[in-house]
């Protein structure tokens, strides 16, 4: 029996959904881990919209994003206000949202707890 042969018997007797499994376990808690991480950490930059008018901060937005994700940022935290001086929900609040949605390198977003502006803030965690 020949090197070749020997690997094909054991590729035969060996389940390989085991091995790609324990494979699959490692890869699954490393995600886990890192997107713990991230959800954990302090923002790496921090946008102050407040004052500005719907096409100023879409602006403030777009250029603040991209400069982000080259200076290869992880977190941003976008300062929205909480809208107190609206009859709706905040009109910035509402414009970070949908340009979170737009943006093809934002991802996952939150709210911060409310000692830390709660929701008149936005973290959003930056794509690669």
């Amino acid at each position: 029996m020949n090197f070749a042969d020997i690997l094909n018997e054991w590729d035969r007797r060996t389940p390989q959904k085991d091995i790609f499994k324990k494979d699959d376990e490692i890869l699954e808690a490393t995600k886990d881990n890192e997107r713990r991480r991230l959800l954990n950490k302090k923002p790496d930059a921090v946008l102050d919209l407040h004052g500005l008018t719907q096409d100023e901060a879409w602006d403030k937005l777009d250029v603040f994003f991209r400069k982000s994700r080259a200076r290869g940022l992880e977190k941003v935290l976008l300062i929205h206000g909480k809208g107190n001086h609206s009859k709706n929900e905040g009109v910035l609040k509402e414009l970070c949202r949908k340009y979170i949605e737009e943006c093809r390198f934002a991802g996952a977003s939150g709210r911060n707890p409310a000692a830390n502006g709660g929701s008149g803030t936005t973290w959003v965690l930056l794509k690669t």
